[in-house]
């Protein structure tokens, strides 16, 4: 594994998760970790968009990474200003250009994302006419490297449960991990941070610990991300849309095994899963931990 991540959880962030008293299965008193959730109000320029639940970490990342993959951001606007004000819990993305999405925003679709699942109903506009690197390739000996250091990353995750996690990587290098109470809010914070540091997509691999779905083959297509990677599974409109857009989807990645339904030959089998690692057993369980 080569360099540090330039992003990842801090489970240690005192904003993100408190402390809650209760009793166990044998009437004991135990202290569990639960994390945070509240809202936070999008506007582009002077039109508020949507309200979303979230964790509170990277408003900036998640207000960019939402409009952008709600096609409200195109490639050529210029942002010149984001404002967060957390007593309000507001943020502003500002662009040179004039937006108005009051048609746009009359169109939404409810779809399978937890906490706040919502998208706007041209959101598939363009999928058809995106084309992904078909030279982009994916290890075996990388994805056992990625799910090992990304399984055993300190995170919320393993700290209070209750919360989905998207890592962005490249090769056998997870670089960027965000969490938050909705996988969509995570997906959203990583699209942010690519944008506002122009990373190229062509040659990244996508990590989450969510279910496979529609939406989510759908926002990995559109940011031109060519793998996705999921300790869980799968359902059958994502498989059906992974196998359109030309993306690999691999599924219940986890310790040696995984299954691939789409985009197989992108994958190069360069280790004997019989020689990788298994899952610790600490990470195989989903769930918060008691203090001790």
């Amino acid at each position: 594994m080569s360099g540090p991540y330039v992003l990842k959880p801090n489970p240690l962030d005192p904003r993100l998760s408190t402390s809650v008293s209760g009793i166990d299965q044998n009437g004991q008193t135990v202290d569990t970790r639960v994390v945070t959730e509240k809202p936070l109000t999008l506007y582009l320029n002077s039109q508020e968009v949507v309200t979303m639940m979230t964790i509170g970490d990277h408003p900036d990342l998640l207000a960019v990474g939402y409009l952008k993959n709600q096609n409200m951001l195109a490639e050529d606007d210029v942002i010149t200003g984001i404002d967060h004000d957390d007593d309000i819990d507001v943020v502003i993305v500002r662009t040179e250009r004039e937006t108005n999405f009051e048609e746009k925003l009359k169109k939404k679709v409810r779809t399978s994302g937890c906490a706040q699942g919502t998208v706007f109903g041209d959101v598939m506009q363009g999928f058809d006419t995106v084309a992904l690197p078909q030279e982009a390739n994916l290890k075996t000996s990388w994805l056992y490297a990625l799910t090992k250091s990304i399984n055993t990353t300190p995170s919320l995750y393993l700290e209070a449960g209750a919360i989905h996690g998207c890592v962005l990587c490249r090769e056998d290098r997870p670089l960027v991990y965000m969490e938050d109470v909705g996988r969509h809010n995570a997906v959203d914070k990583i699209a942010g941070w690519m944008v506002l540091n122009n990373i190229p997509a062509s040659d990244k691999i996508f990590y989450t610990t969510g279910r496979l779905t529609s939406e989510m083959v759908i926002k990995t297509v559109m940011m031109g991300i060519p793998i996705l990677v999921s300790r869980s599974g799968f359902t059958a409109w994502g498989v059906e849309l992974a196998r359109q857009s030309g993306l690999t989807l691999i599924g219940r990645a986890r310790g040696k095994r995984f299954v691939a339904l789409a985009g197989a030959e992108r994958i190069e089998f360069d280790m004997d899963p019989e020689v990788a690692e298994d899952e610790p057993a600490k990470v195989k369980r989903k769930g918060s931990m008691t203090e001790r």
